[in-house]
C-alpha cells in the first residue's frame, strides 16, 4: 500500500511539474500581462498618459505570442493613449503597422479593424494640424488629412450599410471635419488652441516617424465639402 500511494504522489507530482513548466508557464504570463493591462486602463482613466503607455507596454511584453486578438487591442489601446500623452508621431506609425496587419488577417476582428481604422484617421487629422502649424506645404499634409478622410467615408458607409445610423452620423461629422481642417486658412488655423494630442509633439517629428499613405492614382479626390463649417472636431479622446 506504501509503495502504491508513494507510486501516486510521485505521479501527481510529476503531472503538476509538466503543467506548470508548460500550460502554467502561459496560464501566469498571461495573469501578469493581465495585470499591467488592469494597472494601464486605471491610469488612461485618470489622465495618466504616460504610465498607461509604460503598464501597456509591459502587458503586450509578458503576453503570449499566440494571444494574437489580445495583443491588437492591447496595441490599440496603447497608441490611443500614447496620442494623450504627447507621443503622436509614435501613435500614428503603431496605428498604421496595426490597421495594415490586420487588413492582411482575414481572421482579424472586424469590431477591432473598425477601431483601428478610426484611430488611424485621427492620428492623421492630428498629424495634418501640426504640419500645417508649421507650414508644410500642402504635398506633405494633404497625403494625411486625405486618407483620413477616405477612411471615416468608408466607416460612414459601412455603418449605413449595417443599419448603425448613429455611428454613421459620426463618421459622416469626421469625414466633414478633415474637410473643414484641409481647407481651413493657415492664419484662422493659428487662432485655434493646440488640441492636447498635439501637445509635447512638434510636426517635424510626425514628418519624419510616420510613413505617408499613397493613393490610389485610378481612384478620384472628392471635392464636395458640402455642410463643412469651420473648425475642427471637439478635442477629447475619441475625437
Amino acid at each position: 500500500m506504501r509503495v502504491l500511494l508513494l507510486l501516486a504522489w510521485t505521479a501527481v507530482g510529476a503531472l503538476f511539474y509538466a503543467w506548470h513548466a508548460g500550460p502554467g508557464q502561459e496560464q501566469l504570463a498571461l495573469d501578469e500581462s493581465g495585470r499591467h493591462a488592469e494597472e494601464a486602463a486605471a491610469h488612461a482613466a485618470s489622465g495618466r498618459w504616460a504610465e498607461a503607455v509604460a503598464q501597456y507596454d509591459a502587458a503586450l511584453a509578458k503576453l503570449p505570442a499566440d494571444s494574437v486578438t489580445t495583443a491588437r487591442e492591447l496595441r490599440l489601446e496603447r497608441a490611443q493613449a500614447r496620442m494623450q500623452a504627447g507621443q503622436l508621431p509614435e501613435a500614428r506609425a503603431e496605428l498604421g503597422t496595426l490597421v495594415d496587419e490586420m487588413q492582411a488577417d482575414p481572421q482579424a476582428s472586424p469590431q477591432l479593424f473598425a477601431a483601428a481604422r478610426r484611430a488611424l484617421a485621427v492620428s492623421q487629422y492630428y498629424v495634418t494640424w501640426l504640419l500645417r502649424l508649421e507650414g508644410e506645404p500642402e504635398a506633405v499634409w494633404e497625403p494625411e488629412i486625405e486618407s483620413a478622410r477616405q477612411i471615416h467615408r468608408l466607416l460612414a458607409e459601412e455603418a449605413e450599410a449595417s443599419g448603425e445610423t448613429a455611428a454613421a452620423t459620426e463618421h459622416r461629422d469626421d469625414v466633414e471635419a478633415t474637410i473643414r481642417l484641409a481647407r481651413m486658412d493657415a492664419g484662422e488655423l493659428q487662432a485655434l488652441n493646440l488640441p492636447k494630442q498635439c501637445c509635447g509633439c512638434k510636426a517635424g517629428a510626425c514628418k519624419s516617424a510616420c510613413k505617408k499613405p499613397g493613393r490610389n492614382p485610378n481612384q478620384p479626390k472628392e471635392k464636395d465639402a458640402r455642410g463643412a463649417g469651420l473648425g475642427p472636431p471637439p478635442d477629447n479622446a475619441g475625437h
